[in-house]
């Protein structure tokens, strides 16, 4: 080895446990990979998660300090009540017949809605002429402004109306659709029906797509029937986005204010009264913001828990591949 060789490796020598005591004393970087990713998986959402702290939980806990004072909007003044807005849900006649009506409301457009849209969905999966005319027809509702598309429903249900003309031509006398309180209620849930059955029937046409032809052949050759086909193999399969249909129209149904506003209001007798409208009512009719808070505050819990109940029941009638 020569002179030089020998004293280059005499430096580095000298030089490793100075560059590792540099090493100990500075430490490992701060920004690893794992730290940049996750800043970057944050940075990605925080337009998310803005919105949704100035949208929802912004309202909501306004709505919670709303209730818990009674809010004069003429004075601007407000009085800390405690909990006498909740004691007065105990006290309130008419909250029993709000409630029973938006149970029969919501459960009406539930069943009909999920039902139809999937006995559409599976008549339009077939192939034949002029199905993607029917597509559109049936989806074309759901891009017509709500208000819109609820005055001419309104006048298509007076006494007088296109459904009355339409019935006084095979010799039936129709009622007054809108003035009853039995026909006023399926009045509203055929208008929330016919509008917003398009959006389900186009998310069963996507999964019914979806299903393997090869499962359907197989359980014929086997000797099934057509019912046992869809009832065995279908449905399991597509169960997913029934679950996705069902929390979506349960959360649609029960936040559904314009067709009650326009068609009803409310009537007769607070027979189409429903809890959201009930909440405007009191809010901002009859001025009570901390009673009509307390209202909403009711509203979003039940939304909150049939939510977390049918994602809970989904353990039990909800199919997933692995």
């Amino acid at each position: 080895m020569s002179t030089s060789q020998t004293a280059e490796r005499a430096a580095e020598q000298v030089a490793a446990p100075a560059t590792a005591t540099a090493a100990r004393a500075t430490g490992p970087s701060f920004w690893t990979t794992r730290r940049r990713d996750v800043l970057t998986g944050y940075l990605f959402i925080l337009p998310q998660l803005a919105g949704v702290a100035v949208f929802v939980l912004l309202p909501v806990g306004m709505a919670i300090w709303y209730s818990l004072n009674d809010w004069n909007v003429f004075t601007g003044t407000q009085t800390f009540v405690g909990s006498e807005n909740y004691a007065a849900l105990a006290d309130d006649p008419q909250l029993p017949k709000v409630l029973l009506a938006t149970v029969i409301f919501s459960g009406g457009v539930v069943v009909v809605n999920i039902t139809l849209g999937l006995l559409i969905a599976v008549l339009l999966n077939r192939k034949f002429r002029g199905v993607t005319v029917f597509r559109l027809l049936f989806f074309s509702p759901v891009v017509v402004s709500v208000v819109a598309w609820t005055l001419v429903w309104g006048f298509l249900l007076q006494d007088n109306g296109g459904i009355n003309g339409l019935l006084d031509t095979v010799g039936i006398d129709g009622p007054n659709w809108l003035q009853r309180g039995d026909t006023a209620m399926a009045s509203v849930i055929l208008t929330q029906v016919v509008r917003s059955v398009g959006v389900n029937v186009v998310l069963f046409l996507a999964a019914l797509q979806g299903v393997p032809r090869e499962l359907h052949e197989a359980a014929r050759i086997d000797g099934a029937n057509s019912r046992s086909v869809f009832t065995r193999i279908t449905l399991p399969l597509i169960s997913p986005t029934v679950l996705l249909t069902v929390i979506v129209t349960v959360v649609g149904a029960l936040q559904s204010f314009a067709q009650i506003a326009v068609l009803t209001g409310g009537g007769p007798e607070l027979s189409t009264t429903v809890l959201v409208y009930y909440v405007f009512q009191q809010a901002f009719e009859f001025n009570d913001i901390g009673y009509g808070s307390t209202l909403a505050l009711m509203l979003l819990s039940f939304v909150m828990l049939l939510t977390l109940l049918q994602w809970q029941l989904r353990r039990k009638w909800v199919f997933y591949e692995d």
